[in-house]
């Protein structure tokens, strides 16, 4: 399973976004990152997205630890931010198959 985390702000506030991004902490161990990805585009400013991998067994830790980077960010002026636990289908399938043989 992923955690997708999206992050959106206007161009003049790259060089404090990459300030602060320099500045994260090593990620816990079992989480595994991806990224962060970068686009922009004329009239919308800058996106970025990172992906991070994790145990289903680390959901919590995980989510308490990203969430964490993200408030580092907090006080850039016109960023925004998300994020979003994503699981594989093949996972999902699993367990809707074991709550349909529990019934």
């Amino acid at each position: 399973m992923v955690i997708v985390g999206m992050m959106s702000y206007p161009p003049e506030a790259l060089p404090e976004v990459m300030k602060r991004l320099s500045a994260q902490p090593p990620l816990p161990e079992g989480i595994t990152m991806r990224g962060p990805y970068g686009s922009s585009r004329v009239g919308e400013g800058m996106k970025s997205i990172t992906i991070y991998e994790i145990d289903q067994s680390k959901i919590a830790e995980a989510m308490t630890a990203i969430g964490k980077r993200y408030q580092k960010y907090f006080g850039v002026p016109g960023l925004t931010h998300s994020m979003e636990l994503w699981v594989e289908i093949a996972d999902a399938l699993k367990v809707m198959e074991k709550t349909k043989k529990s019934r």
